[in-house]
């Protein structure tokens, strides 16, 4: 190999090593910012008499805030829904409204730092302290915890809730088009997950299968089949994976965010079931 042969293969080394190394550096330092997208920042609009934003504080002083449909009791079903990345507290209120029509349970929906008019940069550490924040205001305004819990989540919000579930055992789990974890996720991004820099690069460690395996509640899951940002086997892996498997609720026609439109009723019975029986049953629709 001549000379300039050799210092051409080195520079083409280089330049590919340092490529790599560059892109390594990009998603160390971005990866929550592909995890967590806040839309822009909007007034949230006015709400009748039905609906309460209440606030309160995460551990580090963080601000939060939270929309309330019903009156929460200790007695009586409570919801604590969880919504996925480009969407906001307050668009989940009439999907709030509904559920509380249905059921009488109250409805919270929290909102992430970093959302809406909130201050903050959301992390998968933050988001992990902004829902425990949210149960522990609960918690103080109910004198304690609730005899029924029903965590719920969509999307990103499904990881959130799984990992709350660990922390405060609900009486049941309901999951709307979840993705299996943080790392099969980035691995749709072309992100080569399989090298062992993985592990000590990744600060997102969302791992829903793992979590739902270890829960003594019924799981419910809804996912639509034409999801094209979380693939359906996703929600068939996290539903597969639950050690008290509730209902499954598969929508042919349905993307990721169309769930409750196009399964209309089917949809609305499944959530029902999850909030407010103790039945575990497997059911597919």
């Amino acid at each position: 190999m001549t000379h300039s042969l050799l210092l051409g293969l080195l520079a083409t080394v280089g330049f590919v090593g340092g490529g790599v190394l560059a892109a390594i550096a990009l998603v160390w330092r971005g990866q929550e910012r592909l995890v967590f997208q806040p839309p822009r920042p909007v007034a949230p609009p006015p709400f009748d008499r039905r609906v309460r934003r209440v606030t309160y504080e995460a551990a580090d002083r963080q601000k939060l805030a939270a929309y309330v449909v019903g009156t929460p009791s200790a007695e009586d079903p409570l919801v604590i829904a969880f919504h996925g990345n480009a969407d906001l507290a307050e668009w989940m209120v009439p999907w709030a409204l509904e559920l509380h029509a249905r059921t009488g349970a109250a409805v919270v929906v929290p909102e992430y730092r970093g959302y809406g008019m909130l201050s903050g940069r959301p992390t998968y550490a933050t988001g992990q302290a902004d829902a425990l924040a949210m149960l522990a205001f609960l918690h103080g305004l109910l004198g304690g915890p609730p005899r029924r819990l029903v965590l719920f989540g969509h999307s990103l919000g499904s990881a959130i809730a799984a990992e709350l579930a660990w922390s405060a055992p609900p009486a049941a789990i309901a999951l709307q088009s979840p993705f299996t974890s943080a790392r099969a996720m980035a691995s749709r991004l072309f992100f080569p997950t399989y090298l062992p820099i993985w592990s000590r690069l990744s600060r997102v460690h969302y791992d829903t299968p793992r979590r739902v395996a270890a829960l003594d509640c019924p799981v419910h899951v809804a996912h639509g089949m034409r999801d094209r940002v979380v693939p359906v086997a996703m929600g068939q892996a996290v539903f597969a994976a639950a050690r008290q498997p509730g209902r499954l609720l598969l929508v042919s026609d349905a993307g990721h965010n169309d769930v409750p439109d196009v399964a209309a009723d089917r949809y609305w019975q499944w959530l029902v079931h999850a909030v407010l029986s103790d039945d575990g049953r497997r059911a597919q629709t």
